[in-house]
């Protein structure tokens, strides 16, 4: 049984309840999450919109890309999520904004064709060239 989660921004006047379990994880080497969240991968966990809500402020949004909108907070910067720009059925969060953010390990990396050569994660999980399999397959 999934327990729900809840997470925020830096100052605290941005914060979510996730109540649905994961649909994936994993860690992203794209550019774009490179440069969105300053490091060179992104921990991201993907969630069905119904089982996603804001209990606490408001989300500027950005529209990173023709396939992307990014949510921050307007008052401290901090990237909250990720969404398909267009018919989203799933909504990313940033795991590390999470309170508790070990309850949603990363399951894979994706986009391994961008990594940043000096920086390597040593564990055994599937690594892909570009994006990874569709979310929730």
């Amino acid at each position: 049984m999934f327990e729900p989660l809840e997470g925020g921004c830096l100052c605290g006047a941005v914060r979510y309840r996730v109540t649905a379990p994961p649909i994936s994880s994993g860690y992203c080497h794209c550019r774009m999450c490179q440069r969105s969240s300053g490091g060179p991968v992104q921990a991201s966990a993907e969630i069905p919109v119904d089982g996603f809500r804001l209990v606490k402020g408001r989300l500027k949004a950005y529209r990173s890309s023709e396939r992307a909108v990014r949510h921050f907070c307007a008052r401290c910067g901090s990237q909250l999520t990720f969404r398909p720009a267009l018919d989203p059925t799933y909504i990313s969060i940033n795991t590390p904004t999470l309170d508790r953010p070990e309850a949603l390990a990363p399951v894979m990396h994706i986009w391994r064709d961008h990594r940043i050569p000096w920086f390597e994660i040593a564990d055994d999980l599937p690594r892909h060239a570009t994006d990874g399999p569709p979310v929730g397959s």
